[in-house]
């Protein structure tokens, strides 16, 4: 990649159920707080692309209209949790072609307008239907996953918990996160089951609310703080999987890792620091072995060992994840590059990792029959 792209300023809203603000709010505090911490005003913005999962058609344009930022190209992208870093990613293709120099990206959403309950599964596919009237939900599958690698890995259910009291520990750090209080292995055993193995503790909430977003450009910045250069960017869509597929296989994320590893001319072992999608304590323990932080059949180890909390070698969702943090599904993908930025800038207030100079980014998105996942992203940040 000849062009650089650089995060020039990052910015998002409290997850959290805000009943008294609007998708508009959100959207526009976030949008507003990237573009002053990039030191911008709105006649920089050449482009911009709106992230979101069920806000409705043209919802970019409404959600801007208010702040007078209409005019530019404005892209609405919706690829279910993967909608975010999508948008990031199609950003930084125009970016690079020399289409534009500098756009806004943001993602949004608010799940508490949905009434809660489980996120359903695509409606539009007949075969997902005819899933979903069998108790095939999003918790179940993964419940599936876990299952089957407690058996494989003669492992006890403890080691997925071990998942929740890490991130939760993580998110009561997080002044942005919406769980904030650490909890301890009986409470995450003993909180009320939803899909065996896994219990409410090992579910990442569904009511939620909450904007993220960030400045992108080609032009370097001169804040005076480490500019960070998105160094790896890649987007793939699903497989169908014929014949007994391996469920414990995430085929998609460990492809879309290997082409974001190739464009950066990184590998595993180069990344300090890590948001990934952890909806399910299990999702975790899987993509550690996809992504290469740990060799196969070693991530339940690394995680024992402490390798992925603060203070270890490679922390796994300082933020708390979608575990703690929380997950407004279109607004994930972008509050992840947001937290890395902050990581490797040095402003992630009593979550830092230390001397941190790459971080990696992975969202999976899409619950549809006969796939791993409808898409994967995974971005590669670097200092």
């Amino acid at each position: 990649m000849s062009t650089e792209v650089y995060i020039a300023g990052a910015a998002m809203t409290a997850f959290a159920r805000h009943t008294d603000k609007s998708m508009q709010d959100l959207a526009q505090f976030a949008a507003l707080g990237a573009m002053t911490d990039a030191g911008i005003g709105a006649e920089r913005i050449q482009a911009m692309y709106n992230a979101n999962v069920y806000g409705g058609m043209v919802l970019g344009q409404v959600l801007m209209r208010d702040l007078g930022l209409g005019g530019p190209a404005l892209y609405n992208v919706e690829n279910a949790c993967a909608s975010g870093a999508t948008a990031v990613h199609l950003a930084c293709q125009a970016l690079r072609l020399g289409v534009y120099d500098t756009v806004l990206v943001w993602g949004v959403e608010m799940l508490t307008k949905l009434g809660g309950g489980t996120i359903p599964m695509q409606r539009n596919d007949y075969k997902t239907d005819l899933y979903a009237a069998q108790g095939m939900t999003l918790p179940t599958v993964y419940a599936m996953r876990g299952t089957r690698y407690l058996h494989e890995r003669n492992e006890a259910p403890e080691i997925l918990a071990r998942v929740a009291v890490k991130n939760r520990a993580h998110g009561a750090l997080n002044p942005l996160a919406q769980q904030r209080k650490a909890v301890t292995l009986e409470e995450v055993l003993q909180s009320r089951p939803v899909a065996e193995p896994l219990t409410l503790l090992q579910c990442c909430p569904s009511m939620v609310d909450g904007a993220a977003a960030v400045v992108l450009t080609t032009k370097r910045p001169a804040q005076g703080r480490p500019a960070i250069r998105v160094v790896g960017s890649a987007v793939q869509s699903g497989r169908i999987e014929e014949g007994c597929d391996n469920i414990l296989d995430a085929e998609i994320t460990a492809r879309t890792a290997r082409l974001a590893y190739e464009q950066a001319g990184l590998g595993p072992e180069d990344v300090n620091v890590v948001e990934l999608h952890d909806a399910f304590t299990i999702a975790e323990l899987l993509y550690y072995e996809a992504l290469g932080l740990a060799s196969q059949g070693g991530g339940a180890d690394m995680l024992r060992r402490g390798d992925t909390a603060l203070g270890g070698r490679v922390p796994v969702n300082p933020s708390g994840g979608l575990l703690a943090k929380g997950h407004p599904l279109g607004a994930t993908g972008v509050a992840q590059m947001v937290e890395v930025t902050w990581q490797l800038q040095g402003r992630a207030e009593g979550r830092q990792v230390e001397g941190a100079r790459v971080g990696l980014t992975q969202c999976t998105g899409g619950g549809i029959a006969g796939v791993d996942h409808a898409a994967s992203s995974v971005h590669l940040l670097a200092a």
